[in-house]
């Protein structure tokens, strides 16, 4: 497939390392020469320096044979007529774009993307898929990282071994026969800064982070085991009230379950917009990092603060003072990737990385066929696929133990027709299962291989 990608900035860039390193012929295009350099120098691509919606420069990037054009600039107007240049001029398939702007994604103006206006195949937006993360991880408070697949049966969670974990040093083979009834796969394990995909013999350490498919009516239960305790949240303080807070809190009062939320923002003009758009949420005009402020917002009887502004080390010291006056759980929004390993030293609970949650949407479009979901671990260092199984497919008809799946890869549950299925080795895996694994990302192809998910499919 040959893709074009527009905008080499770090989502780009991951997007460009995923699809280069399944031998896809990628161009990338960025109006920085240096970011273009930095791609070509590092990756598997080919780059040029230009304005990404000039036909030019799209012509002489390939766009007249391109299979797709994903348009990841800064900037939501060049994104848009990047894609309408793409289509108008090139005729390219399939379009992606990502589009910050809140205006251009309300529903009353969906139209604007009709094949005969605006052509976009595909509308990414940061903010909400951050927002929707940031409301995944108050449903399960205790766990750092947490997706749900197979149509929301089945949740994976991000859970750190603790001292007090009842399963420390035990083998994972021992789980089974020592929780017979748990439906819960341990699939990833983080140990010491190295992902892999554990052996049955492996055992869980202090300090591990570990990445666990869990059925929906298990989830409280294997937070028990592995020593995590789940608490209804029922008053959430967000630092922060620009897009993404203002998203949280819309959805938040929106819950059935009524969850008591207040923001607090720095800037007065975003304060009394927020303050305008939400109902029953209370909006407080001040610094998040201030201590006065976080006391009249109740921090000592707040069961969760989320840091959800633009400033990453903003919402790691809020995150951080609130946890110091008495907040159970913090969560921090970070983009910068570094600052990652300072989450347990300064004792942050989970962290949403607004990268990692765009790139897997967009994966999820890319990967069309018969893989249903994406979604990136880590610094794009493993992927949980959701794919269905064909009747080509090598693995079709056979048991799960006799399948030659590459040693970075673990299957977290099988969905037969109305189904879930924890799989075991005598599971026979059968045409239309679909199947939710994890894959370390230099064992990606051969997944897709395995699924017979090609170029045909698209």
């Amino acid at each position: 497939m040959k893709v074009i990608i527009c905008g080499a900035g770090q989502v780009g860039w991951q997007i460009a390392r995923h699809l280069s390193g399944e031998q896809n012929d990628v161009m990338v295009v960025d109006s920085n020469p240096d970011l273009v350099r930095r791609a070509t120098d590092t990756l598997d691509v080919q780059g040029i320096a230009g304005f990404a919606s000039y036909p030019d420069v799209l012509d002489r990037a390939g766009a007249r044979d391109a299979d797709m054009i994903i348009a990841a600039t800064h900037s939501d107007e060049v994104n848009m007529v990047t894609c309408q240049v793409a289509h108008s001029v090139f005729a390219i398939p399939r379009k992606i774009a990502r589009l910050r702007s809140k205006s251009y994604l309300e529903a009353i103006y969906s139209d604007l993307y009709r094949r005969d206006h605006m052509p976009i195949d595909v509308v990414i937006s940061p903010e909400q898929e951050v927002a929707a993360a940031a409301l995944k991880r108050l449903t399960a408070p205790a766990a750092f990282d947490t997706e749900t697949f197979l149509d929301g049966r089945v949740q994976m969670l991000g859970l750190t071994i603790d001292e007090d974990c009842p399963v420390v040093n035990t083998p994972l083979r021992q789980l089974t026969d020592l929780f017979s009834t748990l439906r819960a796969v341990v699939v990833g394990v983080r140990r010491e800064g190295s992902l892999f995909a554990p052996e049955p013999d492996d055992q869980l350490f202090v300090k591990d982070e570990i990445y666990v498919f869990t059925f929906r009516e298990d989830i409280n239960r294997t937070m028990e085991v592995f020593g995590k305790v789940q608490k209804k949240q029922d008053r959430v303080l967000l630092i922060g009230g620009g897009n993404v807070g203002l998203m949280v809190a819309q959805a938040l009062e929106g819950n059935a379950e009524r969850v008591r939320t207040k923001i607090i923002e720095r800037s007065r003009k975003v304060a009394e917009n927020a303050a305008e758009l939400l109902e029953r949420t209370i909006v407080l005009h001040g610094d998040g990092l201030n201590a006065a402020i976080l006391s009249e917002a109740g921090i000592d009887r707040t069961d969760a603060v989320l840091a959800v502004t633009d400033d990453d080390k903003v919402n790691l010291l809020a995150a951080v003072r609130a946890k110091s006056r008495g907040c159970p759980m913090a969560v921090a929004l970070i983009n910068d990737p570094t600052l990652v390993p300072l989450m347990g030293p300064l004792g942050i609970d989970a962290y949403i990385n607004p990268r990692a949650t765009t790139v897997s949407s967009i994966l999820r479009h890319i990967r069309h066929g018969r893989v249903r979901d994406v979604y990136s671990i880590g610094d794009a260092e493993a992927e949980i696929i959701e794919a269905e199984v064909l009747s080509t497919s090598p693995i079709a008809g056979r048991k799960v133990r006799d399948i030659d799946f590459p040693e970075g890869v673990l299957i977290g549950a099988i969905m037969k027709g109305k189904e879930i299925v924890k799989p075991k080795g005598g599971t026979r895996v059968e045409e239309g299962d679909v199947i939710a694994l994890f894959a370390l990302a230099e064992d990606v192809p051969e997944v897709e291989r395995l699924f017979q998910v090609s170029i045909d499919f698209f």
